[in-house]
């Protein structure tokens, strides 16, 4: 099994506190050295400073830092400047996304784009090929989505307009994930998705991130976390069960590498991975 193409997800820290336990968080999964690690920003880049801030901390660390960029709530102007002050820090990966509309906002001006392939198409065109161009895929389809068939037509929109590589949204369903890659192959698309994986510490917290991004959670894993109750600790060991059986079972099927959503944690992933690791 190949473990070697691991990258982590981080969201940008809002105090001096929690940047300090964020460098801590990073210093632990270093162990891992893992490909990259991308930062997550809030509705119309809400917290577009913070997610600056901190790819700039792992870029002086010595990692590969990858920051998410949306056009929600991005006029071109503020785009091609934020697109000039990452590649002026010498970063050379990008996580490509629409985004949400930030709350208040009503309709998207001219100069905004609506899709993330006319992101991804602006970004080319102002920086050619400096950025490696990651964007989002939805193996149990997008919420937003009509239907899979369309949801499948706009990944290939963004794989045409210049994406380099997927991370997928989080789900515990393998089978949907290697049917996903059949279907994208299908339609021509042939750059590597790598799977999104979230691990499994909290189970009302996991509950309502999964309702708010539609990722299903198999009715077995459910009623198992549910029959747990307030027993954290085995929420915690069933979780490391679920989804380091999951991960061994994307990697002997052919995922090219794996994604970790930590929400800013380590202890989960480093065990996921160590366990990962002594059955390659």
């Amino acid at each position: 099994m190949n473990t070697q193409n691991i990258s982590i997800e981080f969201f940008p820290p809002k105090t001096a506190e929690g940047a300090d336990k964020l460098r801590t968080t990073r210093e632990k999964l270093a162990v891992l050295n893992p490909q990259y690690y991308s930062v997550t920003f809030g509705a119309g880049g809400s917290t577009q400073q913070g997610t600056l801030d901190t790819v700039l901390a792992i870029r002086n660390e010595g990692r590969e830092a990858a920051p998410h960029i949306s056009c929600m709530g991005n006029s071109t102007e503020n785009l091609r400047a934020l697109l000039e002050q990452y590649k002026a820090a010498g970063i050379r990966r990008l996580v490509a996304l629409r985004g949400d509309l930030p709350s208040g906002y009503g309709h998207l001006s001219a100069n905004q784009f609506r899709y993330a392939n006319e992101l991804i198409e602006f970004i080319r065109a102002e920086t050619g090929n400096w950025f490696h161009i990651e964007v989002a895929a939805y193996p149990e389809m997008h919420p937003q989505a009509t239907s899979p068939q369309e949801d499948l037509k706009n990944f290939a929109r963004k794989v045409k307009a210049g994406a380099d590589a997927a991370i997928t949204q989080y789900f515990y369903n393998a089978d949907a994930y290697f049917r996903f890659v059949d279907e994208a192959a299908k339609a021509g698309v042939t750059i590597p998705i790598a799977p999104g994986i979230m691990p499994i510490t909290n189970y009302s917290q996991l509950m309502r991130f999964s309702d708010m991004c539609g990722a299903e959670i198999p009715r077995w894993i459910r009623l198992k976390l549910a029959s747990f109750g307030d027993d954290t600790a085995s929420i915690k060991a069933f979780g490391l069960d679920v989804v380091t059986g999951l991960c061994e079972r994307l990697l002997a099927g052919g995922a090219p590498g794996l994604h970790f959503y930590t929400l800013n944690q380590a202890q989960a992933t480093l065990e996921i991975c160590t366990r990962l690791r002594g059955a390659a």
